[in-house]
């Protein structure tokens, strides 16, 4: 990712030099990092970089002036200026310069889809870390690349590219709205949990907390957002990295606390919705909530990054610029609260975006092998889970499904552990390893077709789990097949599509302004857009698969799921009359619209008609 190749691979300590943190002969980091220095260091620097009088370097001394202060000058202005003579002011200011040099001087990464960017040295520092390193061995769209062979990128580059987003969003916004009194404390913080969000994510990402947790811990409530707040403490904690943190300006106890809030939501979940809940920031800042992960409608810098990337290595056209967008955004307050707009011309490129997100969870997310790969992947994860041992905190082992309760352990397992299993010669593992060599040889479990059931008669969670048997009880009674199936043969997948927000329409909850009037808040409406908007924003598709590779068995499958679908009164699957013949016609609702059809298009137009009169 780093444009320079050797930046990754130079010695440590000449790395260190290119940082400004070159220390001396012993290392120190006070002595090496300008920002570390205390009043005697800061005052050798300057007497030994030619400001030599005596002075000011004494006045520096009673005064206290530390490197910190005088690098970050906005906030020590005042007392920088009572402390120097006008004649020595241009000395010091020089020096000052060739200090910001050293310690500012942003790494530029060669990012496919961003391009050239810049990431601040503190973000470097992270970045240069066993746990975020761990991200380059984590999928990004996990089993998505046993089907997509260009979908190769990890959660590393996402996370980058996200911190990158967030820096952009809000300098935008602290250029455009001066009043707003955003800081360089708020724009660290909030380029640093852009950089952080998904530092949680557990093997082969969504696959991990979306099928493998829920299976293996049944009843936990846990989700990658809460491991990312733990792994980004640790991270923090385990590199010693709070006195660098402080070096750049940042408060620990109220920074730390205001970057998990934007990765996992408020810290206190007890808090009254009608008070403010966060603790890291204000509510006069309540808007710097809704750059990273936007809770209040779904836009926001993670999505702009994974939308643009994972549509450059599927090859998917992306139709949402991210770019325009943050051009037109602009903070407005409503309800108390000042958020985060955009002008009221942009309302169809947002329905474009939120369209974009679902083209890509029906054709890539969502994709019927994928799926099917990452339900394998998970069926040999069970079995492994009590075979596996990940050595965490103090020498205590952890397994696969348990690793996330100690970092030390969670920072070892990544998508590594599929081939930790494919190439065992265990024996415990031997089932765990037999699931994926068939993934290998692309012997998957057969997909028998997909339906729909009624809207407003969706299937609740806590019935999937006996899909599976009402399947293999609905056996055809008409010319039934020779062939008795059990609930293990047949493997249901229940997959929920929306807008990001269940069954609402996130626009909804999107704020505008206009040319008229900049600073006042609006909501637009999906009839003020277009009528060929969507009228609904979440369906539910219900796939269902068989084990078994038989032909004979497969083709009996398929009338079991047709016959299922005609007695749950579900849509027809697309093959339906070609598997089942026999059973189509069954179902009147299925063949009246077809006959509506052929009438409606055999029946004149209503401009026929007046011609004939």
């Amino acid at each position: 990712m780093c444009s320079a190749a050797k930046r990754w691979d130079a010695a440590p300590a000449k790395r260190a030099r290119r940082e400004g943190f070159a220390g001396n002969s012993r290392g120190s980091a006070a002595d090496g990092d300008p920002r570390l220095w205390d009043s005697e260091r800061l005052c050798r620097h300057l007497a030994s970089s030619g400001v030599c009088e005596p002075g000011l370097l004494h006045r520096f001394r009673e005064s206290g002036v530390t490197g910190a202060m005088l690098l970050d000058l906005p906030a020590c202005a005042l007392q920088i200026t009572r402390t120097c003579l006008p004649e020595e002011r241009l000395k010091v200011l020089a020096c000052l310069n060739q200090l910001r040099q050293t310690v500012d001087i942003m790494k530029v990464f060669n990012d496919p889809v961003h391009g050239h960017i810049e990431i601040h040295p503190l973000l470097v520092r992270i970045i240069d870390t066993p746990q975020f390193q761990r991200l380059r061995y984590i999928k990004q769209l996990g089993g998505t690349y046993f089907v997509f062979p260009g979908a190769s990128h990890n959660r590393f580059e996402h996370s980058l590219g996200v911190g990158y987003l967030a820096g952009c969003l809000v300098r935008e916004l602290k250029e455009r709205q001066p009043e707003l009194d955003i800081t360089q404390r708020d724009i660290l913080c909030v380029e640093i949990a852009g950089l952080c969000h998904d530092l949680g994510h557990g093997p082969f990402s969504h696959m991990f907390d979306g099928r493998f947790i829920p299976l293996a811990r049944e009843g936990l409530k846990w989700k990658h957002e809460t491991a990312s707040v733990e792994m980004f403490a640790h991270l923090i904690a385990s590199n010693k990295l709070e006195e660098v943190m402080e070096s750049y300006g940042l408060i620990l106890e109220e920074d730390m606390v205001f970057i998990k809030e934007q990765i996992g939501g408020p810290i206190d979940e007890t808090a009254c919705e009608e008070s403010w809940p966060y603790r890291g920031r204000p509510k006069e800042k309540s808007f710097l909530y809704e750059i990273v992960a936007n809770k209040k409608n779904g836009i926001d810098v993670d999505k702009w990054d994974y939308f643009a990337r994972d549509c450059h290595h599927l090859g998917i056209q992306n139709n949402f610029d991210y770019r325009r967008f943050i051009k037109f955004t602009r903070v407005c307050e409503a309800g108390n609260q000042k958020h985060i707009c955009t002008r009221d011309k942009e309302v169809g490129n947002l329905y474009d975006m939120f369209h974009t997100r679902n083209c890509l969870h029906r054709r890539a997310y969502q994709h019927k092998v994928g799926n099917i790969i990452e339900i394998m992947i998970t069926e040999a994860f069970q079995k492994a889970d009590r075979f596996f041992q990940i050595e965490g905190s103090k020498g205590k082992l952890y397994r696969i499904s348990t690793a996330m309760e100690d970092m030390e352990a969670y920072t070892k397992l990544t998508d590594n552990i599929y081939l930790e299993i494919l190439h065992s010669s265990r024996p415990e593992l031997r089932e765990a390893r037999e699931i994926l060599h068939k993934i290998e040889r692309r012997e998957l479990y057969k997909f028998l077709g997909e339906t729909q059931p009624e809207e407003q008669c969706e299937i609740p969670k806590d019935e999937y789990d006996g899909l599976a048997g009402d399947i293999a009880n609905s056996k055809p009674e008409k010319d039934p097949p020779n062939v008795e199936l059990k609930a293990e043969d047949f493997i249901v997948d229940v997959v929920n599509m929306d807008y990001g927000m269940k069954d609402q329409n996130p626009i909804d909850n999107v704020l505008f302004y206009c040319k008229a009037d900049p600073s006042k808040a609006i909501k637009i409406s999906k009839e003020q857009v277009s009528r060929l908007l969507p009228g609904t924003f979440s369906e539910q598709v219900i796939r269902v698969y068989c084990k078994s590779q038989d032909p004979v068995i497969v083709s009996a499958a398929k009338q079991y799921f047709v016959q299922w679908c005609i007695k749950r009164n579900f849509t027809k699957p697309q093959d339906g009359d070609v598997v089942a013949p026999h059973l189509t016609p069954l179902k009147q609702s299925w063949n009246n619209r077809s006959r509506d059809e052929c009438k409606t298009a055999s029946e004149p137009s209503c401009k026929q008609k007046l011609s004939f009169n």
